[in-house]
């Protein structure tokens, strides 16, 4: 019989398997800012709060916050990398404007974990108080990235298209947010439940929409699409995503 320990380490996995695939979805977006030479009406706000989110659960994870967390670690610091890769290529192709927006806002969200690991560290003594002073903080601003979707399901109500949601964006989401939550049971971690289940639920209203309303979306708008689609999508929508296991 498998036991709980070797269950949670296979879910946390294939956790970081499909996490893994959320993280690299931006891909299209970059391939096109790379060909264009200029970044047009992208925004670096989604990698942004991606940075900000993998960085808080890279802490939450460590031995001194949160032992027995690597799998946590693993994917965030991967995410973390690829993100910084991919706000290294937006800040190239940026306009100096935009450029020190994202610089402004980089230093200033390494300025604000620097607060939270000094405070956690200064005023918390226990792993219990630590993890819950820092997963509070994580959960809170994974809750904020969810309300992302919330733009593109509202559109798809609207048109009656699913062609700005693709299906396997959304049932990756879906499928991510459920595999974190059974690692999350089998050794209870509530900030991780909070934030998956969210996921969870996000993937299921994305899919229930898709499936109401695939068959009102125009085959050639569909088509013709697609790749947009991914590209707007994979910017907003799979970051919040994301990631927050």
């Amino acid at each position: 019989m498998v036991s709980a320990t070797v269950a949670r380490n296979i879910a946390g996995i294939f956790g970081n398997v499909i996490s893994l695939f959320l993280f690299l979805s931006p891909i299209p977006t970059f391939i096109t800012i790379y060909k264009m030479k200029k970044v047009e009406e992208y925004k670096a706000d989604p990698y942004l709060a991606t940075v900000l989110n993998c960085a808080l659960w890279v802490f939450y994870g460590l031995p001194i916050v949160h032992p027995d967390s690597l799998l946590v670690i693993t994917i965030n610091v991967t995410g973390l990398a690829i993100e910084l890769f991919y706000l290294s290529v937006f800040f190239y192709f940026s306009p100096t404007q935009r450029k020190v927006k994202v610089g402004i806002w980089l230093i200033g969200e390494m300025v604000f974990v620097g607060i939270v690991a000094t405070c956690t560290l200064l005023l918390f003594h226990t792993h219990n108080q630590r993890s819950t002073f820092v997963g509070i903080i994580c959960v809170i601003f994974i809750s904020i990235m969810y309300i992302a979707p919330l733009t593109i399901m509202s559109k798809v109500i609207k048109t009656k298209s699913v062609k700005y949601m693709p299906f396997s964006l959304s049932l990756a989401n879906f499928l991510n947010g459920v595999i974190w939550v059974i690692y999350a049971l089998i050794k209870f971690d509530l900030f991780i439940l909070i934030g998956n289940g969210l996921g969870t639920i996000s993937g299921v209203v994305q899919l229930i929409l898709y499936a109401c309303y695939y068959k009102t979306t125009p085959k050639d708008e569909e088509e013709d699409n697609l790749s947009k689609a991914n590209l707007q999508l994979s910017g907003n929508e799979e970051h919040a995503k994301r990631v927050s296991a």
